[in-house]
C-alpha cells in the first residue's frame, strides 16, 4: 500500500476512534458520578477528584469497543463510497487494505496497557479517597443540619442545628470521650466556623460551654468561653484524607503481580486477583481482536461493492458492542466465582482473533487472480 494512502486511512480511523471513545466515555463517567456522588459533593469540591479517579479506568475499558466500532463504521463508509472496490481494483490484497487498522489497533493495545497498569492504578486511589470522604462524612460542606456525625471511631460526635454560611454553623454540640485522659467532655457553642488547614479542620467556636466529667467519678466541671478551638479529623486544605487500606486496582504493576503468590492461599482472594489481572492484561488486547472482527465481518458480509444500501451491514456494526459487553460481563461474573474460568475467557478471545484471521485469509485467497490455463 502506498505510504500516503496508509497514513490517510490511519488518520481517518484514529479520528473516528477518538470520537467514538469520547462518545462512550463521557456518558459513562457522568452516569457513574451521578450514581456514586450525592448532590452535596458538588459544594464539597469532590466532583473533579472523582472524575480524575474514574476516567482512566473507563477509558481503557471502552478503548477496544471504540476501536472496533470506529473500524466497522469506517470500513462501512468506505465500502458505501466505493473505496473498497477501488482498492481491490488496484490489486491491493485484503491484508494490505487492513494494515492501517491493525497498526492503529496495535498502538492502542500499547496505550491500553499503559492506562490499565500505570495510569489508572495511580488515579483509582482518588476515587476511593472521595468515597471514603463521603461514607465517613469527612467534608464539612457535606454535613446536613440536625444529624449526628461520628468521628475517630466513635470518640467524637458532632451535631448542629443549621448552616448560616457554607462554613459557619449555628448551635453546635460536640461530645468527646478520651480514653487517655479518662474523661467525658461535651462542648456547646452558639456559633462554629469550620476552617480548613493542611492537616484537617479546625473548629473556631464562639460563646459556648465545656462540660467535663472524669470517668471514674461523677464530678462535673463547667467552663464558659468566648473563643475556643477544636481540631477535627476531616478533609483539610491539602489533599484528601489518607486511608489505611488500598484495593488491588490501586496497586502499581509490580506490587499487583507480587500479590499473586499470597493470593493463591485463599480461593476468594485468588478470584479477585484473577479478575483484576484479566482487566489489566486481557481488556487492552481486545482492541486487536475487535479490529480483526470488524474488518473480517465488514469485508466478508458488508457492502463492499457499494451497490447495496448501507443498512445491510448494521449487524456487523452491532456485533462489536455485543462481543465487548459479553466479554466484560463474563469476566466480572465468572472470574469472581472461580479463577479457573480465566482459561475459558482466554480461549474465547483467541477464537475471536482466530476466526477473524481465517475469514480474512479465505477472502484474500478468493480475490487472487486465477490462471485460465
Amino acid at each position: 500500500m502506498p505510504r500516503l494512502l496508509f497514513f490517510y486511512l490511519a488518520r481517518r480511523l484514529a479520528l473516528s476512534a477518538a470520537i467514538v471513545e469520547a462518545a462512550l466515555c463521557v456518558p459513562v463517567v457522568l452516569s457513574y458520578l451521578l450514581d456514586k456522588l450525592p448532590a452535596a459533593a458538588v459544594r464539597g469540591g469532590l466532583v473533579l477528584p472523582a472524575m480524575e479517579g474514574v476516567t482512566p479506568t473507563i477509558a481503557y475499558v471502552a478503548l477496544p469497543m471504540a476501536m472496533g466500532l470506529s473500524t466497522a463504521l469506517t470500513f462501512s463508509n468506505m465500502a458505501s463510497e466505493g473505496m473498497i472496490a477501488v482498492l481491490y481494483a488496484l490489486r491491493l490484497s485484503v491484508f494490505a487494505i487492513i494494515r492501517p487498522a491493525l497498526a492503529l489497533a496495535a498502538a492502542l493495545v500499547v496505550a491500553g496497557y499503559a492506562l490499565s497498569n500505570f495510569i489508572a492504578p495511580f488515579y483509582n486511589g482518588k476515587m476511593q479517597d472521595v468515597l471514603n470522604v463521603i461514607h465517613n462524612s469527612l467534608n464539612h460542606r457535606m454535613l446536613e443540619p440536625a444529624h449526628f456525625y461520628t468521628f475517630d471511631n466513635g470518640a467524637k460526635n458532632l451535631y448542629f442545628e443549621r448552616w448560616e454560611t457554607p462554613d459557619v454553623a449555628a448551635n453546635l454540640m460536640v461530645h468527646m470521650v478520651s480514653a487517655e485522659k479518662m474523661e467525658d467532655q461535651t462542648i456547646t457553642a452558639a456559633r462554629a466556623e469550620f476552617r480548613r488547614v493542611p492537616a484537617g479542620v479546625v473548629l473556631a467556636l464562639t460563646n459556648g460551654t465545656i462540660q467535663t466529667k472524669p470517668l471514674p467519678s461523677g464530678d462535673v466541671r463547667l467552663v464558659t468561653f468566648d473563643q475556643h478551638a477544636l481540631a477535627l479529623p476531616m478533609q483539610g486544605s491539602g489533599d484528601l484524607p489518607q486511608r489505611s487500606w488500598h484495593g488491588l486496582d490501586e496497586l502499581s504493576a509490580s506490587d499487583f503481580f507480587a500479590r499473586f503468590g499470597p493470593s493463591r492461599a485463599d480461593h476468594h482472594e485468588l478470584a479477585t486477583w484473577a479478575t483484576e489481572a484479566a482487566m489489566r492484561l486481557g481488556v487492552p488486547l481486545l482492541a486487536l481482536g475487535h479490529t480483526l472482527l470488524a474488518v473480517a465481518l465488514g469485508l466478508r458480509w458488508g457492502n463492499v461493492t457499494g451497490r447495496r444500501g448501507a443498512g445491510g451491514a448494521w449487524w456487523t456494526i452491532a456485533a462489536l458492542p455485543a462481543a465487548h459487553i459479553g466479554f466484560l460481563v463474563a469476566l466480572q461474573s465468572l472470574l469472581r466465582a472461580d479463577a479457573r474460568f480465566a482459561l475459558l475467557l482466554a480461549t474465547l478471545a483467541a477464537l475471536e482473533i482466530g476466526i477473524s484471521a481465517v475469514i480474512l485469509a479465505r477472502l484474500n485467497f478468493a480475490l487472487k487472480p486465477r490462471r485460465l490455463f
